[in-house]
């Protein structure tokens, strides 16, 4: 049952943290939602509240340590603890490697991972006294592939793998279990401007011939945020289609 249990979600403006949000939302969980934009989260607060859900906006930048302490903090002022954790936020800046720029590599690696340990380290402060809670980092297949033109965001997802396993080592023993989801090409806003030649080569990775959906994912989140996945933790849940296996 996940009936009254508190969930951040990061990136919850759109796409992938948005359907989370929505999917725990609608299992009774008490949302506290976060990005860098406002409206958009305002906006999604109101469609959790007119379905008689709980949730609160907090935005803020997670690669600052102090958004990412006052982002936990705020959870729990709100509604008294943090049950899970969802890392979601994730920008990209593609790029050639030899062409890639300092600020382009350190502003992915920043937000992608940096951002996930920030949020980890604070939540986990909470969740350890309470001996209980999920930590759910949204990777990406692109960590497990590679992905020409994305070495900063590649390396990035890649770390958030590791980092899942080491936090998964060291939490526990406070029943907080700790995993990661890489998922595989999803139909967001970033591929609905993928032209139709290079949507149909995408598709032509995939064994199950489509693209996935943002369901997809929140589906998976709010199993591993459930009770059913008590005994699971440290582990890399793959959502892609069968394009790698």
């Amino acid at each position: 049952m996940l009936t009254g249990k508190v969930a951040v979600v990061t990136g919850a403006s759109r796409g992938i943290g948005k359907s989370v949000a929505l999917e725990l939302a609608g299992r009774g969980v008490r949302i506290v939602a976060s990005a860098r934009n406002a409206e958009l989260l305002d906006a999604l607060v109101a469609e959790i509240t007119a379905a008689g859900g709980e949730a609160v906006a907090v935005v803020g930048d997670v690669s600052v340590a102090a958004d990412a302490d006052r982002l936990i903090a705020q959870a729990v002022e709100t509604f008294g603890q943090v049950d899970i954790l969802v890392n979601n936020a994730g920008i990209t800046r593609d790029g050639l490697l030899l062409r890639m720029k300092d600020e382009d590599w350190d502003a992915v690696l920043d937000t992608n991972l940096k951002g996930a340990f920030l949020c980890i380290r604070a939540a986990a402060k909470v969740m350890t006294r309470k001996r209980s809670g999920r930590i759910i980092n949204i990777s990406s297949v692109i960590g497990e592939m590679g992905g020409a033109g994305q070495v900063n965001y590649s390396a990035s997802k890649a770390g958030l793998l590791g980092l899942t396993k080491s936090t998964a080592l060291e939490l526990a023993r406070r029943n907080i279990t700790v995993n990661a989801i890489t998922p595989g090409f999803i139909v967001t806003d970033m591929t609905d401007v993928v032209s139709d030649k290079a949507r149909e080569a995408l598709i032509a990775q995939i064994p199950l011939g489509r693209l996935g959906e943002v369901e997809d994912i929140a589906h998976s989140v709010a199993f591993l945020a459930s009770d059913q996945a008590a005994y699971i933790t440290g582990q890399v849940l793959g959502i892609n289609g069968g394009m790698y296996m």
